[in-house]
């Protein structure tokens, strides 16, 4: 659920830079956007968090205190 797909950014990102294999690009959401919701949702100690490239793998973190 991105606001511009992941070529949108590829192609904006390699207008000012070169982008070499390997080359990591993050996107995310800004900080403090769980207070938007209502109720407000915020991450807490236990939670799990993965993020999945298809064709690559998965990384999973749990929230510590």
């Amino acid at each position: 659920m991105l606001i511009f797909g992941i070529d949108y950014i590829i192609a904006d990102l390699s207008r000012a830079m070169t982008l070499r294999a390997g080359t990591i690009i993050s996107t995310g959401t800004p900080r403090g956007v769980g207070m938007g919701f209502d109720p407000p949702k915020f991450l807490h100690a236990g939670d799990t968090v993965t993020c999945e490239i298809e064709g690559i793998g998965t990384l999973t973190n749990v929230i510590s205190d």
